[in-house]
């Protein structure tokens, strides 16, 4: 009885994709869609200010939709699926998985975490960081200016919108290599200003990695 029961919970309760609404798995992500996620070619996309910027894959369907579920639509499951999705790209990059980084997500300013709850990319390095083995530094660096959306910019406009919207603490640096995490690399600005601030006080073992770049 007990049995029949429990089986009737986990039929009724059973998690469906979040992408194709199978519930065969009971995963908020089934097999079939992560296999569709599109990698970006195994190289640096970009190299600003001396950092080497990498992209994970390309902002098509499936890898769209499971950035934006988590960002935008309450869906904390996804975070795991994004981490694993840039740690897989991590890891076949000699380059990139022979440092011991520290993990930096781009910060969230107060008024956008009180919004949302909480910060989309905190929860992927925590996911990223269970996958890697580096720690998570979420301290080290904090947004002080509540910016515009960077979405409707053009570069020159993200650079102004961007400008003095992050500060440093130095007490929190554990003199190892920083890897900045973030969602989507477009023109690199976020990554610029943060990468400013973090010269303005000679930290320069830096490398930025986001999930996705648009096609």
């Amino acid at each position: 009885m007990l049995n029949l029961l429990k089986s009737l919970m986990d039929l009724i309760y059973r998690k469906k994709c979040y992408f194709c609404g199978n519930s065969k798995y009971s995963l908020k992500m089934c097999p079939k869609c992560y296999d569709l996620l599109e990698f970006a070619d195994k190289r640096t996309s970009r190299v600003l200010k001396g950092c080497d910027i990498y992209c994970a894959g390309t902002y098509t369907k499936e890898l769209q939709k499971l950035i934006r579920g988590l960002k935008y639509h309450k869906q904390k499951e996804l975070a795991y699926y994004q981490a694993k999705f840039m740690y897989e790209y991590f890891s076949s990059i000699e380059k990139l998985k022979s440092k011991n980084y520290e993990l930096v997500p781009v910060p969230l300013h107060s008024n956008r975490i009180k919004k949302r709850k909480y910060n989309h990319m905190e929860l992927v390095c925590q996911e990223f960081s269970k996958l890697s083995g580096l720690s998570c530094n979420f301290n080290i660096i904090k947004r002080i200016k509540d910016t515009k959306p960077q979405y409707k910019l053009n570069r020159t406009q993200r650079l102004n919108n961007l400008s003095g919207a992050f500060e440093v603490d130095k007490s929190f640096f554990n003199s190892k290599p920083i890897l900045i995490i973030d969602d989507i690399c477009t023109t690199g600005s976020t990554f610029e200003e943060m990468i400013n601030e973090f010269n303005k006080l000679e930290i320069y073992d830096i490398t930025c990695f986001s999930t996705s770049t648009p096609v």
